[in-house]
């Protein structure tokens, strides 16, 4: 059976001040419940290594969920592995940085689905 889902992207101006926006952006498109606190991490991950903006991607397929937050600045190894990635460790059963080294993402999968 195919699977169907959505996809929502949404740039946010990188300052700590947009970390609640973020949250409530995630909330109210994806039901998870720990969706809103993975994409508050990822967020800051890329913010912290200096990007004018991040990118927020949010894409749904089936029982999964896929969040990506991406800059235009390469993460140092603390920005894409730092405190972070123990919580995002803790809900996500994937996670990792962007190919381009610009972003981090993160699958967490829905046990209702």
């Amino acid at each position: 059976m195919p699977e169907t889902g959505h996809s929502w992207s949404l740039e946010f101006e990188a300052t700590a001040a947009q970390a609640p926006s973020v949250r409530q952006w995630v909330a109210l498109r994806l039901t998870h419940p720990d969706a809103p606190q993975v994409a508050n991490e990822l967020f800051l991950s890329v913010l912290s290594a200096g990007s004018p903006v991040v990118a927020m991607t949010l894409s749904t397929a089936g029982a999964r969920t896929l969040i990506t937050a991406a800059g235009s600045v390469v993460l140092t190894l603390l920005d894409s592995y730092g405190p972070g990635v123990t919580i995002v460790s803790g809900f996500a059963n994937l996670y990792g940085v962007n190919a381009d080294g610009c972003g981090v993402w993160a699958q967490l999968i829905s046990e209702d689905q």
